[in-house]
């Protein structure tokens, strides 16, 4: 898009409802605010039950005829939306870094994945393959026909919202289905609205995606229990996906589901790992985005022989990182998504001092800005080790030996990202495959996200897998149709 036809943010407050951009039918305002200022970059009136209802009948009655376009047709739509991502990069890495308060640094990244997963899809529509089976009955052939599961409906996080929203409708819509979004209130334009206007620009017509911004409490369970959607695909926290999942599987119509869930990345250690490397590692793995990132490091873990020696690099590069204004090329640290969740946070500092772990970094709350916390000496069973932390705080645990490490590092309900440093790489991958996650990474961070290799976790961190031939199973179903080309002939 043209600098002269970029959308200003004032005119993002409309929302693109079964083919119409318009305002919500509910009565409440959501007030959309930059994390970092406090200032308000647009007012969304929200989306009702009934606004719901006509976006999943919309996306129903356009469905069929997105899906009948020829391949050729869906991926040029794709690599039109990718030429529009370049086009309006630095609008887009702008609206990211003052709706989600992400760092400059943190903003191209997600701008990068969220155009990686778009330029894949669009190889999607012509990689769906049907299969001809043999068959037992004389005169009979087996088909099976890959085909689009109808309409999807995505809820997308605050964390990483442009590129969490894209990961599921881009191969969606590639692979030929509707889709209806519902985005974080604390992103709605990152998390649904952009996406929505650069696929119109690109050419998916109306209908075929629509936007519905309102709370949880209003719309949120009725988005999963409406008739219409065949799968939903949830990214957030553990407690909400299971509370989707029972909806989904419980309730008056089965649905296909994807969750990608909360994590508790374990980052080990061991005693012949380059020490530098991973102390460097380990501050990236950590402290991007404010580790508001569910793959972000979440408990360190370090073999005896380096323990002390790692404390004590690990806390000198953490106090040089930057704390301030996230649209500042340098700074590594911007502010908390919200109030609410600073405060969490804060609760969870004054319960790590409580258990007794060893204070080795800290500093003074500015806003939403909350300067990094380097804990040492924290035990398995203390509640920064056990929970979720999602910002920037980190607890290190001194591991007897490999062993050891790998039952610290397994002793978790989740299972979503993972790290091991060590020189001795077949040894790293010895290790990696013990780890009980969706996902391991020799001699790198946990956080790291590809447009084709399958992305998802274990145990409570999830279910299902995104990107590449991953998504194309999870966005397609299977139709068995038999041909009996000769008569039959039955024994009554």
């Amino acid at each position: 898009m043209s600098q002269a036809n970029r959308m200003p943010y004032q005119e993002m407050h409309l929302l693109p409802i079964a083919g119409e951009w318009r305002k919500g039918s509910a009565r409440n305002v959501l007030n959309v605010t930059d994390p970092f200022t406090g200032d308000t970059l647009l007012e969304i009136v929200q989306a009702d039950r009934e606004d719901l209802n006509q976006a999943y009948i919309s996306a129903e009655n356009a469905q069929a005829a997105w899906a009948n376009m020829g391949p050729g047709q869906r991926s040029a739509i794709l690599l039109k939306a990718v030429q529009i991502f370049d086009e309006r990069r630095e609008e887009i890495i702008d609206w990211i870094i003052k709706e989600s308060g992400s760092t400059r640094i943190k903003a191209q990244i997600e701008w990068g994945a969220a155009r990686g997963i778009t330029q894949e899809s669009a190889s999607f529509p012509a990689r769906v393959h049907g299969r001809i089976l043999p068959s037992n009955v004389p005169g009979k052939e087996n088909r099976v026909y890959r085909e689009p599961l109808g309409v999807v409906g995505v809820i997308s996080p605050w964390n990483f919202p442009f590129h969490l929203t894209q990961r599921s409708v881009a191969p969606a819509l590639a692979l030929g289905n509707a889709v209806v979004i519902k985005p974080a209130s604390d992103t709605p334009v990152t998390g649904g609205l952009l996406a929505a206007r650069i696929f119109e620009e690109a050419g998916v017509p109306k209908g075929v995606i629509s936007v519905l911004v309102g709370s949880g409490a209003q719309i949120g369970d009725a988005f999963v229990e409406h008739p219409i959607p065949k799968f939903i695909s949830f990214t957030g926290s553990t407690p909400v996906g299971l509370n989707i999942g029972r909806i989904a599987s419980g309730g008056k119509y089965l649905k296909h589901v994807a969750l990608e869930l909360g994590g508790n990345s374990p980052f080990v250690v061991l005693a012949d790992a380059d020490l530098d490397q991973a102390v460097a590692a380990a501050v990236m793995g950590k402290f991007l985005h404010q580790g508001q990132i569910c793959m972000a490091i979440n408990r360190i873990i370090v073999e005896d022989a380096l323990y002390d020696r790692f404390v004590e690099l690990y806390a000198e590069k953490v106090r040089a990182l930057k704390v301030g204004n996230p649209s500042d090329a340098d700074t590594v640290i911007g502010p908390i998504i919200n109030r609410k969740q600073l405060e969490g946070l804060l609760n969870k500092v004054s319960r790590a001092k409580e258990e007794g772990a060893r204070t080795v970094v800290e500093g003074e709350v500015r806003g939403n800005l909350l300067p990094p916390h380097v804990f040492a000496d924290v035990t398995a069973d203390m509640e920064i080790a056990r929970e979720e932390i999602f910002g920037p705080l980190v607890g290190i645990q001194r591991a007897r030996d490999e062993a050891h490490a790998l039952l610290l590092a397994n002793d978790s309900e989740y299972g979503l990202s993972s790290a091991v440093f060590t020189k001795d790489l077949e040894r790293g991958a010895r290790f990696a495959r013990q780890i009980k996650a969706g996902m391991t990474h020799v001699n790198d961070i946990p956080v790291n996200d590809e447009a084709h290799a399958p992305f998802g976790g274990e145990k409570n961190s999830g279910l299902g897998r995104f990107n590449g031939e991953w998504a194309i199973e999870e966005f397609t179903t299977d139709h068995w149709v038999s041909v009996q080309m000769t008569p039959r002939s039955y024994p009554f």
